[in-house]
């Protein structure tokens, strides 16, 4: 898996677009009306704060504290960037806020705290606490990390956990596991050599050997050596706790003959000499950031037996604290836990382990790339594993159960189980699948408009991205001059830069396009200013003679213009079958709108091709499609000629015998909503449809716009479906990363 890419004007533009910041509030309830005014605050609210002076516990059920965690620093030690200070920490606090909710659905805010004193520290959080159902501590230096969290563990009745320390040490934790079964070891046996004596380091130790590792098979290292008894020099009561009677006296002498490296120290801590002395299939975890202790590389040109894993992405057994965090604060909240014990975290790890160890749904080999089994290169699950979120809180909630952690324990866990699977958002994965579809094409993407800075921007990060080659249709002094604009003019020397001016192959252009055009009106200098100044008609020219493998266009121009010069060189038309599909993704369901592109007013033939070419799209990107034609009718009534071709539509497919399943006509709640839908048994959809075909292209460009503006969907397209090659065309209100999203359907020849 190839390391992504990312500059600096990308990284602040990410940021900055289309708002300040990561994420935003949203209500849960309906706020339009007087009553729910009302309601909402006084004098309705006044009914659960009684209830909750009353009976505290009744907070979880009234109000957000059960879902609810505050990630909290105070910057003093932010990620490798030191003493960043608390408003410097924003940033990182925030993404990790959102990371709480994409990974397990938690919502969670960030709180910066401007003191670094531990006691003002502590007082801050302990007042907050009635607003919680948890803390995550993140980005405090060593040792008042240890003194907070202590202090807070102790003087509060919610989880504390310090993400820092313990995140590590249970993805840690985790790898060891599986790292040991494959070597034949047992923890208990091992020797484990420690190098990096912070939080991290210390929190990873400690939950080993509360796992089974014996006290005196454990060396702890930091920067003046190996940390034994009778050692005064740069001690602290946390290093004491782990000294050990031993003649080692540095790293080298400690990683004599042992069997598992843990590091959390700096790049190139550890050498092949190093390596070379341990014992027989050595384990190696070295987890610096970014660069660790020794690479997979080094250690197996040494020790080929070696087991290694990392902190990176690009290497396989990333030690990623999204694995654990996200899944320890699930079952945490949905037990109302009083804390996170140690017994949830090594619950944890071992549901990790066990999950490494089966087979690899399809879908995460997909957006990986490659095949993955249990085995030394796969050890540790991936962070997009579909399972992690209904396989590790359900553990983590037993062990709190178990040992008197829960207020609320759960009664039916299969239950419990089935309402984590539907928490999620699907769209997530089918959006990282294409990705991982597109990084495997390795298409050419013809970028048409390379005088728009932000079609430049998207070439620019699709081509870094590891997607592919960016071809850009434009001229080259214009480019780079766009581009040195927007920071990025490194970047001209990257992609390739095409006009009709520097291309040999013009004359076979212009050829070609005189043939198909020359009995609808078009002389040879018609054909000259299409082939040479329209540079929809040049990169369609393109397209067709392979000199690139998908085409983005639409930025600047209308999609009907677009179309139109699309269909000199393409049958992009009624009459051959080609459909415009939208995608509305909004609130986790995924609905796409046909046809939004290309049919002005379809009969019943016409709207069961566009069902047929949107049924195409909705595989392509791995849904089963169920098709409803809406109306404003709803199986015949009321009658209306106007909603006749919806009503015939269906027969139509019944004679063609297409393999997917298709109803209407019906309004749109009957279409999306289970409980209307339950009123018509005898309907053949098995669920809420995900494609409404429209009976107008009006009809469905006024809907699209109407949930993008209204209620705040994401739009994907419209996704031109039914072509030879291919085409995606973006609205002109296309953000680079809309661009970038649409290039990936391009290369994955959706539709």
């Amino acid at each position: 898996m190839s390391k992504t890419k990312v500059t600096d004007e990308e990284a602040l533009a990410f940021h900055l677009e289309p708002t300040p910041g990561k994420f935003e509030i949203s209500a849960t309830v309906p706020m339009t009306t007087q009553r729910d005014l009302s309601l909402a605050y006084s004098p309705g609210v006044a009914v659960p704060c009684v209830a909750i002076a009353e009976n505290p516990e009744l907070a979880y059920d009234y109000t957000n504290k059960g879902n609810l965690v505050a990630v909290i620093s105070n910057g003093t030690a932010v990620l490798g960037l030191g003493n960043l200070g608390a408003l410097g920490s924003k940033p990182v606090m925030e993404g990790k806020a959102v990371l709480f909710k994409r990974f397990a659905d938690v919502n969670s805010i960030d709180i910066e705290l401007d003191t670094e004193d531990p006691d003002e520290f502590c007082k801050a959080v302990k007042l907050m606490g009635p607003t919680f159902g948890g803390i995550n501590l993140e980005d405090i230096k060593a040792p008042e990390c240890f003194i907070i969290e202590q202090r807070l563990k102790e003087e509060m009745d919610i989880p504390v956990f310090h993400d820092d320390q313990h995140g590590t040490a249970v993805i840690c934790a985790a790898g060891l596991i599986n790292a040991l079964h494959l070597s034949g070891k047992k923890i208990e046996d091992v020797k484990i050599v420690l190098n990096g004596a912070g939080a991290a380091g210390i929190a990873c130790l400690e939950l080993l050997k509360s796992m089974g590792a014996r006290y005196d098979n454990c060396i702890m290292c930091d920067t003046k050596g190996v940390i034994y008894q009778g050692r005064t020099e740069g001690m602290n009561q946390w290093k004491s706790a782990h000294a050990v009677k031993t003649e080692a006296r540095t790293l080298e002498d400690a990683m004599k003959d042992c069997d598992v490296f843990l590091g959390v120290s700096a790049k190139g801590a550890v050498t092949p000499a190093m390596v070379a002395s341990m014992a027989d299939n050595p384990v190696i975890f070295a987890m610096a950031n970014p660069d660790p202790e020794i690479t997979p590389e080094e250690a197996h040109e040494v020790r080929m037996d070696a087991i290694v894993a990392t902190g990176r992405s690009d290497y396989p057994n990333q030690v990623n604290n999204v694995l654990g965090f996200p899944y320890l604060f699930r079952g945490a909240l949905d037990i109302n836990a009083r804390a996170i014990n140690d017994e949830m975290k090594i619950a944890c790890a071992h549901a990790l382990a066990q999950l490494a160890r089966e087979d690899v749904p399809d879908e995460v080999a997909l957006a990986y790339g490659k095949n993955l089994a249990f085995g030394r290169d796969y050890i540790i699950p991936t962070p997009f594993d579909p399972r992690l979120i209904h396989r590790i809180p359900p553990a983590v909630a037993r062990a709190g159960m178990n040992t008197g952690a829960a207020r609320r324990p759960i009664i039916d866990m299969d239950a419990y189980e089935l309402s984590l699977k539907s928490r999620m958002d699907p769209t997530a994965s089918i959006l990282r699948g294409l990705n991982a579809r597109a990084r495997a094409a390795q298409a050419r993407m013809i970028f048409a408009e390379g005088d728009d800075p932000k079609v430049l921007r998207a070439a620019v990060m699709y081509q870094r991205s590891g997607l592919g080659k960016a071809l850009v249709v434009g001229r080259k002094e214009d480019v780079k001059a766009k581009l040195e604009e927007a920071g990025l003019g490194d970047a001209v020397r990257e992609i390739e830069v095409v006009n009709a001016a520097n291309t040999p192959h013009l004359e076979m252009y212009k050829t070609f396009l005189y043939n198909r055009l020359q009995r609808k009106g078009f002389d040879g200098a018609d054909i000259h200013r299409l082939a040479a100044r329209d540079r929809h008609v040049f990169s369609a020219l393109m397209l067709a003679h392979g000199h690139g493998d998908a085409l983005v266009t639409g930025v600047t121009r209308k999609s009907a213009h677009v179309l139109e010069r699309i269909n000199h060189v393409f049958d992009a038309d009624t009459e051959n079958g080609a459909a415009g599909i939208t995608a509305l993704l909004h609130k986790g369901r995924i609905v796409f709108m046909a046809d939004t592109l290309v049919h002005e007013w379809p009969d019943e033939n016409d709207l069961a091709n566009i069902a047929e070419r949107a049924a195409v799209v909705a595989k392509d990107m791995g849904l089963e499609p169920r098709v409803a034609f809406v109306s404003f009718s709803t199986f015949g009534y009321p009658i209306s000629e106007r909603a006749e071709k919806m009503h015939l539509a269906p027969k139509v497919l019944d004679q063609r015998g297409v393999d997917f399943e298709y109803e209407g006509e019906m309004t749109v709640d009957v279409a999306l909503n289970e409980v209307t839908q339950a009123q018509y048994p005898f309907s053949r959809l098995t669920g809420p449809a995900n494609i409404l075909v429209v009976p107008a292209r009006h009809s469905a460009s006024i809907s699209v716009k109407l949930m993008q503006e209204m209620g705040g969907a994401t739009v994907i397209g419209p996704i031109l479906s039914g072509v030879d090659g291919s085409i995606q065309i973006c609205s002109t209100s296309s953000t680079a990363n809309d661009i970038l999203n649409m290039a990936v359907l391009a290369a994955c020849k959706v539709g």
